[in-house]
């Protein structure tokens, strides 16, 4: 009786069939915000509810009502009755605010659980006024259709929604929905009829564990899920929830909060928050990627994974696991660590793939970013593709016509990552170079030629909004540095330099301008570019062996899609593949 105390002089009025209304609806003090709570059983999942009642109690509501399930039930022993009712109530003790309840099939299911809900509580159905709403709990906890409602309920179901025609707001809790079955598929509901003939605006109403709503003759119905019962999500994905409710005379709105989604104001500290990007971005590596060679086998067959606990003071105690898409084979799937502060380990897993490349598998480990924190650390296997790079011999011309010797070896296995794929056209990549130079052409075939979108002329502009091929470059191996050049079909550049800050984030340098030589063409299917990129402004120069990190792609602006040589681009260069100077 502790937390329905404030409540008394209503249940007193109920048992006499006569309401005392807690304000009229002119007193209403809007806006009013009030929860509601889904069922908490039926399979409870342990803990769930109670961390669903912090969340209310942080978000400090006016009300809360309850669309029943309470506990568990189905007992005929009253001392266990008694003692699930008594750990509800000790799960909602943090409420300070009014709680009502509505009976569900876990609350009421005997003559017993009736008397010793009638007992401990009040009558299961009432009516109360919250300001300038008018509320009325039904009981259908031991029915299945709207026919089987008692008189007496029916009869005082009637009378008091006549009484109260004036509210701002006339709401229904139920239990049991029984308007899915029948007002939804068109059928009649003897209930339904009643409330519409007297005004009611919202229904309210839980039992299935699953979030759905429908609007039936000006009355919306809201068909609560789960608050702490097992579920599985609904198609929106909803899963464990909540409603948040703010009503003002003239307006409801609706919010549903998915548990988990209201956190304390302290939540994450400035240093946990930087704990946990440190741990992000530096605890997790894998030590070099998975090489292929040109037609796409696999040279070496090993992925290193090395944890760092960059922690002071907290292990590190979980799994490497991973995610493994058709055609790959990892072995072990799973690996087990455990990592004191300070420390680091690593792990070696062997890699098969006979398969598509992409998508490539993914692993991740749950990280500590402070006492009892932690958050999951999510990568990509890295894997490292080969492009040819051509001695040049005789300097090509530059004239946007790839028809010189040297352009023999095409690097046009691209790849997408979405639906878009089957549209896009294809493009070859060529490589080229002597000691002084780069020469780079690509060739992108084009089905639609009229459709090619190539406005910008101004140096560093947007191309990359247009029809364009790019390159990222990183000449030396040893340093940070990557060189970004997006070409269009006018042959204007967008360039920088990219460097990396101490926490691995990139920094782009638009004020940089390579040199190059850069003619375009076009043609009845496609268009193509070439381009000589003087290498003394990389500091390197052209030498048979040598090796560069690379990845490129081609934007086709007329499906809004690109297509890469390695997925998903990424400014790192630990993403990159390798171009392999012959």
């Amino acid at each position: 009786m502790k937390r329905l105390c404030v409540l008394l002089p209503l249940f007193i009025s109920i048992f006499c069939c006569m309401l005392i209304p807690i304000a009229q609806a002119g007193d209403a003090n809007y806006p009013i915000r009030i929860v509601i709570l889904g069922d908490r059983t039926g399979g409870h999942i342990p803990g769930y509810f109670v961390d669903v009642i912090r969340e209310v109690e942080l978000l400090k509501p006016d009300y809360v009502l309850t669309v029943g399930d309470m506990v568990e039930g189905y007992s005929d022993n009253r001392d266990h009755i008694l003692k699930e009712w008594d750990e509800f109530d000790s799960i909602i003790a943090p409420l300070d605010m009014p709680v009502y309840f509505t009976a569900g099939n876990h609350d009421i299911w005997s003559d017993l659980s009736e008397e010793i809900f009638r007992e401990r509580y009040f009558n299961p159905y009432y009516s109360v006024d919250i300001d300038g709403i008018h509320i009325v709990i039904l009981d259908n906890s031991r029915i299945e259709t709207s026919d089987s409602f008692d008189p007496e309920q029916v009869v005082w179901l009637i009378k008091d929604l006549k009484q109260n025609q004036d509210a701002d707001h006339i709401m229904v809790f139920a239990h049991k929905p029984f308007w899915f079955e029948n007002i939804a598929d068109a059928k009649t509901d003897s209930l339904h009829q009643i409330l519409v003939e007297h005004g009611v605006d919202y229904v309210f109403t839980g039992h299935y564990h699953e979030y759905f709503v429908g609007e039936y003759d000006g009355i919306k119905y809201t068909g609560v899920g789960s608050t702490g019962a097992w579920a599985e999500p609904g198609p929106s994905g909803l899963q464990y929830h909540y409603i948040w409710m703010t009503v003002d005379q003239d307006d409801v709105n609706i919010a549903v909060l998915n548990k988990g989604s209201v956190l304390d104001w302290d939540e994450i500290t400035v240093d946990e928050r930087k704990m946990a990007q440190k741990m992000s971005r530096m605890a997790v590596k894998q030590l070099d990627p998975v090489k292929y060679d040109y037609d796409m086998n696999i040279i070496d067959s090993m992925a290193i994974i090395r944890i760092s606990n960059l922690s002071d003071s907290i292990m590190i105690s979980d799994s490497i696991r991973w995610t493994i898409p058709d055609g790959w084979e990892i072995n072990p799937p799973a690996f087990p660590v455990e990592i004191k502060a300070g420390s680091r380990a690593t792990t070696f897993f062997r890699i098969k793939n006979t398969g598509e490349t992409f998508p490539v598998p993914n692993f991740e480990i749950n990280m500590p970013y402070a006492e009892g924190k932690t958050f999951t650390v999510d990568k990509s296997l890295l894997i490292a593709r080969t492009a040819h790079c051509a001695p040049a011999g005789n300097k090509p011309k530059i004239d946007g016509e790839i028809n010189e010797d040297l352009w023999t070896k095409p690097n046009d296995f691209l790849f997408h990552s979405n639906e878009e794929s089957d549209s896009l056209d294809k493009t070859e990549f060529y490589f080229a170079y002597d000691a002084d130079n780069l020469y780079i052409a690509a060739k992108c075939m084009e089905s639609k030629p009229d459709s090619i979108m190539a406005a910008v002329e101004e140096r560093d502009g947007a191309i990359y909004g247009e029809d364009c091929v790019g390159y990222f470059f990183q000449p030396n191996t040893d340093s940070t540095v990557v060189y970004q050049i997006y070409i269009n079909p006018l042959g204007t550049v967008f360039d920088q330099f990219i460097t990396f800050d101490d926490k691995g984030y990139p920094d782009g340098d638009r004020s940089w301008n390579g040199e190059y030589e850069i003619k375009t063409g076009r043609n009845d299917d496609s268009w193509t570019v070439e381009a000589r990129i003087p290498l003394s402004q990389f500091s390197v120069m052209g030498e048979p062996g040598k090796e560069w990190r690379l990845n490129f792609r081609r934007k086709q602006k007329r499906i809004n899609s690109s297509s890469d040589w390695q997925i998903p681009i990424d400014y790192n260069p630990e993403t990159f593949g390798r171009l392999i100077f012959e």
